[in-house]
């Protein structure tokens, strides 16, 4: 049995539940987080869940202003008062529509891979 994550308990279970959905489109995806979960590649981030229970994705110029217009939400706020400019928040309503939510998933990925990688804070063993 899996120890369970700390915010597995105080996580909307509705939202982490889309978010594996989400993360289920691609196997070859793996989570992280402690404290709140996000994926990232080559360092660069690329979707999260916020305190306030918001999945958020980083998408590119283009994608971003399509999803904001078409699900008509906001940019999200990763902390309270701190908007990221590059990720959309991902409101309720598209919670249970996991086909969308894993296309907009797989958009978040491919631009966070063709973005320059940061190096880790991490040393290697």
């Amino acid at each position: 049995m899996q120890k369970k994550k700390p915010f597995e308990d105080d996580t909307d279970p509705k939202v982490l539940a889309a978010y594996r959905k989400m993360l289920d489109a691609a196997p070859d995806v793996e989570w992280k987080g402690a404290a709140r979960p996000y994926t990232s590649i080559n360092g660069n981030m690329y979707s999260a869940i916020s305190r306030d229970d918001i999945i958020g994705l980083r998408l590119s110029r283009a994608d971003l202003k399509a999803f904001m217009e078409t699900y008509e939400t906001t940019h999200f706020e990763g902390y309270p008062g701190f908007f990221q400019k590059e990720y959309v928040a991902v409101p309720q309503t598209l919670l249970a529509n996991t086909r969308a939510l894993r296309r907009w998933f797989r958009k978040s990925y491919d631009h966070a891979a063709g973005l320059k990688p940061k190096p880790t804070t991490r040393k290697k063993k």
